[in-house]
């Protein structure tokens, strides 16, 4: 992907696609926490985990950056997790009916 972008581009596409990715796990916290509540974390952890090989492992700059943010936005998302889950108890968020909540 790298010889199609020319460097000027490169910047430009990694920082658009790093919005995205950021802005995509926000929704994903969410319907995780209401549907699985943090019993989820570890797949995130094993997503994070599989962003940073794939990053190792790519040639492609672009590429492996974009693994990169992947795979700590996965990381960063098991916080958010936790987080999402004192947001629930705070009443900012709507609990699942169909869940029982430790608290």
């Amino acid at each position: 992907m790298d010889f199609i972008l020319d460097n000027h581009l490169q910047g430009l596409v990694i920082g658009v696609c790093t919005f995205l990715i950021i802005g995509l796990f926000h929704p994903i916290v969410v319907k995780a926490e209401y549907y699985w509540g943090t019993r989820c974390w570890w797949i995130f952890l094993l997503l994070g985990l599989a962003g940073i090989v794939v990053s190792l492992w790519v040639e492609s700059v672009t590429l492996s950056a974009l693994a990169g943010v992947f795979g700590f936005s996965s990381f960063w998302t098991i916080k958010e997790l936790f987080d999402q889950e004192k947001r629930v108890q705070k009443g900012w968020f709507p609990k699942n009916p169909k869940r029982t909540y430790k608290f």
